[in-house]
């Protein structure tokens, strides 16, 4: 749905962060945090309570302001203002809890506020929706991340708690073209519905995107993720290829700041 846009090439920076300071009065939530986001690759962001992920998250994906610092989308530096703004430029925002509308279906939910409307003068004079051609991208759409449902058209609140986190997932990658940020995507779930998660996640870093995730989960980020940023006291101290590292540094660099 996204195809308008070239996508970015495996390997390559798509959202980078560096030096980025967050101020709230006296308090300093982030003291020049850096951070690189790569396509293809899933990175997890991990740290204790109050370490500044989601302040940092939230920096990256436009829901809060930086005070200081830069941000870079494939090299350029952005001002981000808004979420919308970041929207435009490519970047898409999951959180915990969906925004997703309970009682429409499928496919009104990922094009929602980007409907398709009938050809012909008539749909376009009274803005008709095309509801078959909808259905058919969403289907197809959903085909290619590997999400299964047993109807498009039954409202959201009917599928399972996996289902809906995978479809609001879904619903960020069709309209993604750089980086996906995911902030506790599997909190609450099932270890079935968090699979349906992570293989989504996996299949949006294979389109080439850029996803980030914040997870509590570090044995699982240390198995589905590529590399892995640890944050400590508003900074992140540590970049690590998760293949390469094992539980006990990641821990021993959230709580010490020191590898074991």
């Amino acid at each position: 749905m996204s195809a308008q846009v070239e996508m970015p090439k495996k390997g390559e920076v798509i959202l980078e962060a560096k030096d980025i300071v967050k101020n709230y009065g006296y308090l300093q939530a982030l003291k020049g945090a850096s951070m690189k986001i790569y396509a293809g690759e899933i990175t997890a962001l991990l740290g204790d309570n109050g370490a500044g992920k989601s302040t940092m998250a939230n920096i990256m994906c436009g829901a809060i302001p930086k005070s200081s610092g830069h941000l870079y989308v494939r090299g350029k530096e952005i001002e981000v203002q808004s979420i919308k703004q970041a929207q435009e430029m490519g970047i898409q925002v999951v959180y915990q809890d969906l925004a997703l509308a309970p009682d429409l279906s499928v496919p009104y939910n990922i094009f929602l506020g980007r409907e398709i409307i009938k050809e012909g003068p008539f749909g376009k004079l009274f803005h008709v929706l095309d509801t078959k051609k909808m259905t058919e991208i969403s289907k197809a759409h959903l085909a290619e991340l590997g999400i299964g449902l047993k109807s498009m058209s039954v409202p959201v609140k009917s599928l399972s708690g996996g289902e809906r986190q995978a479809l609001a997932v879904a619903k960020a990658v069709a309209w993604c073209t750089s980086a996906l940020i995911m902030d506790e995507p599997t909190a609450a779930l099932g270890a079935r519905q968090q699979a349906l998660v992570y293989q989504t996640m996996r299949a949006a870093a294979n389109k080439n995107l850029g996803v980030m995730v914040i997870s509590h989960d570090i044995p699982k980020m240390l198995e589905v993720s590529d590399r892995i940023c640890i944050m400590r006291q508003g900074n992140v101290i540590a970049n690590l290829i998760s293949k390469e590292t094992d539980l006990q540094t990641v821990l021993s660099l959230m709580l010490t700041g020191q590898a074991a």
